[in-house]
């Protein structure tokens, strides 16, 4: 400097600014333009070769500044960034970073590729944050953490140290570089091959956002800048600045400046509404509905809707429709307009609203008239599903009834006449066309609009629909039907006469009462099995009428009941020796009626039998002596089975003796068990105190001088009395009883104790 320090002086200040600001004068000509420091470009070459040093600038005494050198001696200064209490700079050797608090160099990271001139491909420095540092230099990038240095292995060593945590290359040279969250900012020279004249080239730069790796990166985007004159630029001539707080980065070329901001949702939503991804945008928007100005969730949703139309995806976007029109009913009805010029009525009827919101009754009206016109099962499942106050029921109804004249058989279109006839309360109409179809909901409507007063005259035919639900209608509102009419309705179907009047005797044996009489030849027409058990227990029945219809119909087993049960046993036994031929059953009902002269006459009908002589010897033994049977039995008779017969009847005599015996211990132990119970009792002393009486004289047992003697007599049933006061027995016994238990039958009670004094 010393050459020149004359010329110098001149643009001393421009020389200390530029000192100050560590730019070195290579690129001071892109910034000169006045004409009075154009003179310091002749010096540049002597400038350059020398090399600044990097000094620093520190307020002192009196508020003056007083410079030191951080560094010389090793070529320009091309980068300096401070940040916090580090300093790092780079020049042509490699990059030093300076610790402020201990004014130590603490490392000195030497760059690659030594071939490319520093000049031409300078260093670029930022900080990510206050201890990591981000070199790029040519195709090289490093970032480097500043650490704490153990205290152990400080020795004469600086007290931090650098450790390059993340190196790679890239396939460009870097021109600037900035930190974007975990991510890296890199502006990129591009050089490329011109396919017309094979030369290379300068090509457009690149702006790339990459996810630096251990030892590689993952390009996450890139963009190619279009600046002016970039054909003749350089890498040099590219410079990165970003401004941390706003997020904006600063691409600086010899003839543009470009601004470049991090995407905020707008951004992201515009490109998905680019790219045609509304659905995707449209869940962008709702979930950052607060932070974009730009676009409105109503607005991408009415777009994704036209879209899906064009596309031919109708059900898809009427569905859409309840998410995106909510409850704007004046959308709503675009919407359902739109879809009617396309004929897609169908596709939206399914979700349109029908509850907060409502549309317009002609809306409806309208998609049901769609349906009717070429969906009867549809139009059935929209009036189903849809309420009636939806529309104007008379107007549909209306139409129903029109096209019922062209097909009047048709079920499905009677069957929604009857559901519109209910919601226009027309219940009579309604329940005539549900018996017509034999509908299963026919008692559900009858059930819950009360219309009991409206089947008086219909009970034959809810009873062939549906016998079992009709009668279980009928009986459980017997107070708005009367039994007397419906039997009466009943009368010409008697099958269904029967059905009725029997699960009513089932409910109660009296309320049908009037009617057992004529139960008796409806059982025995249409339902016999149950006419026995109707006869048990019925208490109301006319034997003679049933045993005149039992006999008319050779009904034996019933036959049999009423003769027993009108006390003619010994025709009814008869009956079934001769009609039935059955032992067994003979014999059982001899053991019903337990009566002797039964088991004599069952005897002599079977003495010439001998199958039934064997019935009788199996089972008689233990209600008739066998003896009586054995010795009627001729002599020769042949008789089958004749000796299990016996041994059985053996085996029962046993069987009788064994329990004899069985039941005479037992009678032994509890009479000796009681007996010493009864002796225990007696044993036992029995307390006499000034509360009890003497229940003779009523007076106080005990006198109430104790010096005067007294007698006193105690029964074990705790009744005392006086001795005097004790009638004189007029019996030899030596045994006393207690007058008020022997009055009262309880029992004799003997005297236990008698005290004297």
């Amino acid at each position: 400097l010393e050459t020149i320090q004359e010329p110098v002086k001149e643009l001393d200040c421009c020389a200390n600014c530029l000192r100050v600001v560590g730019f070195f004068f290579a690129t001071a000509k892109h910034f000169i333009t006045s004409p009075m420091h154009l003179d310091i470009l002749k010096y540049l070459p002597y400038l350059q070769n020398l090399g600044f040093p990097l000094l620093l600038y520190e307020r002192g005494w009196m508020n003056r500044w007083k410079p030191s050198v951080l560094h010389e001696g090793e070529g320009n200064i091309r980068n300096v960034k401070w940040r916090g209490h580090l300093i790092a700079w780079a020049n042509n050797m490699g990059v030093k970073i300076l610790d402020m608090i201990s004014k130590q160099r603490i490392t000195n990271v030497p760059r690659d590729d030594i071939s490319l001139r520093p000049d031409m491909y300078p260093c670029s420095l930022c900080w990510k944050d206050n201890l990591t540092l981000i070199i790029g230099w040519g195709n090289s990038v490093k970032i480097c953490s500043v650490k704490e240095r153990h205290a152990s292995e400080m020795r004469d060593l600086p007290n931090r140290y650098v450790e390059i945590v993340f190196q790679f290359d890239t396939e460009f040279y870097i021109s600037g570089l900035a930190p974007l969250c975990d991510q890296l900012v890199i502006l990129s020279y591009v050089k490329e091959i011109s396919e017309k004249t094979e030369v290379e080239c300068c090509a457009r730069p690149r702006l790339d956002i990459v996810q630096p790796l251990p030892e590689s990166c993952e390009e996450i985007s890139s963009d190619a800048l279009t600046v002016r004159g970039f054909q003749e630029n350089e890498c040099r001539d590219y410079h990165l600045e970003y401004s941390e707080g706003e997020s904006l980065f600063y691409i600086i070329s010899p003839r543009d400046v470009v601004v470049a901001k991090e995407r905020d949702q707008d951004d992201h939503i515009d490109w998905l509404l680019e790219k045609k991804k509304y659905e995707e945008a449209l869940m962008a928007a709702e979930i950052s509905q607060k932070t974009i100005k730009k676009h409105k969730i109503l607005d991408i949703g009415l777009a994704y809707i036209n879209h899906l139309v064009e596309k031919g995806e109708y059900d898809m976007a009427a569905r859409k429709c309840q998410k995106i029109l909510g409850r704007n009913t004046e959308l709503w009805e675009f919407e359902v307009y739109k879809f009617k010029e396309i004929g897609q009525l169908k596709a939206i009827s399914r979700y349109l609203p029908r509850r907060d919101p409502v549309l317009k009754p002609l809306i409806y009206e309208m998609v049901l008239h769609e349906f009717l016109e070429s969906d009867y099962e549809g139009f059935a499942t929209l009036i189903k599903e849809w309420p009636g106050d939806l529309y104007n029921n008379t107007i549909i109804v209306q139409a129903v009834v029109d096209h019922l004249k062209k097909d009047p058989q048709n079920r499905t279109l009677l069957r929604t006449l009857a559901e519109l006839y209910t919601y226009d309360q027309r219940y009579g109409r309604a329940l005539e066309i549900y018996l017509t179809l034999r509908h299963k909901d026919v008692f559900q409507l009858i059930h819950k609009h009360n219309l009991f007063s409206s089947i008086r005259d219909k009970i034959v035919l809810l009873m062939d629909f549906d016998s079992e639900k009709a009668v279980d209608m009928l009986l459980d509102n017997e107070d708005k039907i009367s039994i007397d009419r419906v039997v009466e309705e009943l009368e010409n179907r008697p099958e269904l006469q029967h059905v009725y009047l029997h699960k009513l005797f089932k409910r109660d044996h009296h309320k049908g009462q009037r009617y057992h009489e004529k139960q008796i030849s409806l059982y025995a027409e249409y339902d016999r099995p149950n006419l026995l058990p109707f006869l048990r227990d019925s208490t109301h029945c006319p034997l003679e009428k049933a045993l005149e219809i039992c006999q008319q119909r050779n009904f034996v087993e019933e036959t049999v009941y009423l003769l027993s049960r009108m006390g003619n046993s010994r025709s009814a036994l008869k009956m079934i020796m001769e009609e039935l031929q059955d032992v067994d059953k003979a014999i059982e009902f001899a053991k019903e009626q337990d009566d002797g002269e039964l088991w004599e006459d069952l005897i002599l009908y079977s003495i010439d039998k001998p199958p039934f002589i064997t019935g009788l010897l199996n089972n008689i033994g233990t209600h008739v002596d066998p003896i009586l049977l054995i010795h009627r039995i001729k002599e020769g008779m042949e008789i089958p089975n004749l000796r299990d017969s016996l041994v059985k009847i053996l085996q029962d005599y046993n069987l009788q003796i064994l329990l004899r015996e069985g039941c005479k211990k037992i009678l032994v132990a509890d009479s000796l068990s009681l007996l010493k119970k009864m002796h225990r009792t007696q044993m036992k002393g029995v307390l006499v105190d000034e509360e009890n009486i003497c229940e003779s004289c009523l007076s106080p047992i005990l006198p109430s001088d104790a010096s005067k003697s007294f007698n006193v007599v105690v029964f074990h049933c705790r009744h005392m009395f006086h001795k005097e006061c004790l009638p004189v027995s007029n019996t030899v016994s030596p045994v006393q009883f207690c007058n008020i238990c022997s009055a009262k039958h309880r029992g004799p009670g003997s005297a236990i104790l008698e005290m004297k004094k």
